[in-house]
């Protein structure tokens, strides 16, 4: 089984792709929308993308492209991240001046940063900054990446566990050409826009109020074409097969002038 990921080999994704799926063959892509396209273009039989981080919160593009896409959410997984400053042989911590690495992880690792003196400098990848790293031969840089990323560069690690702070963890959607039907206590992601009405948004969420039905994650998003109006992304326990879950989406289909289920599929439940 072939599974995409963004990023080079040793980035925080390729680690969450075989922790979810066990032994695959995990595809690097430059960019996410290599990523989608892979899974699109059947190169690839899945996906494993990032969606939001517990410290510096959602990847928006990544709610972008799953609605440009005809692409179905099928799984999600958990990472818990431990960020490393990954530097090359022999230098020593005082050499460090500047750390590369992805915007989400130097934010995630921002006063750590700033308390060290530390500028931040982002790129495109955290193992790809390893990667960088290594071909630059920079004393004064550092990389943020994760302990696997220094070994598989060769590189050492000058401190581990740098992340502002613990409860550190990045959630992966699994995504794939065709959808799933959850056996088991289910999780079901939606999108949809409404009339510019007062009292819109309450009456599109007192659809699931009123089913007891409970809502894990509300996102809004700019509706590109339409300035002030927006996309809502839901997260809701329970499978859209289900007929509470069925008579909440019938329901929000008279308010909602768009509405699409990215997929249902089982919620997570491993150790963290």
């Amino acid at each position: 089984m072939r599974v995409a990921f963004q990023g080079e080999p040793g980035a925080y994704s390729e680690e969450a792709v075989f922790g979810y799926f066990g032994s695959v063959d995990a595809v690097p892509c430059e960019s996410f929308d290599a990523v989608f396209e892979s899974v699109a273009a059947r190169e690839c039989e899945s996906a494993l993308i990032p969606i939001e981080n517990s410290l510096a919160g959602s990847i928006h593009q990544n709610y972008d492209l799953l609605l440009r896409n005809d692409l179905h959410i099928v799984g999600e997984y958990l990472l818990r991240v431990h960020h490393c400053l990954i530097a090359l042989p022999g230098v020593d911590r005082s050499e460090i001046k500047k750390a590369i690495s992805h915007p989400q992880a130097l934010g995630q690792c921002a006063s750590y940063l700033r308390t060290k003196g530390i500028g931040p400098e982002a790129v495109y990848d955290t193992a790809g900054s390893v990667k960088m790293l290594k071909a630059s031969g920079t004393r004064d840089t550092a990389a943020i990446a994760s302990r696997r990323a220094s070994e598989i560069y060769g590189m050492q690690i000058l401190e581990e566990g740098i992340e502002d702070n613990p409860e550190n963890y990045t959630r992966f959607l699994a995504i794939a050409r065709e959808a799933v039907k959850p056996e088991g206590e289910a999780k079901t992601s939606i999108v949809f826009t409404l009339k510019n009405a007062p009292g819109a948004l309450f009456k599109a969420l007192s659809v699931f109020a009123l089913r007891d039905i409970d809502l894990t994650k509300i996102e809004s998003r700019p509706l590109a074409g339409s300035p002030w109006e927006y996309l809502f992304y839901i997260d809701f326990i329970g499978a859209a097969q289900e007929e509470t879950a069925r008579r909440a989406l019938d329901h929000l289909g008279e308010y909602a002038t768009m509405l699409r289920v990215l997929g249902s599929y089982l919620r997570y439940k491993g150790s963290t």
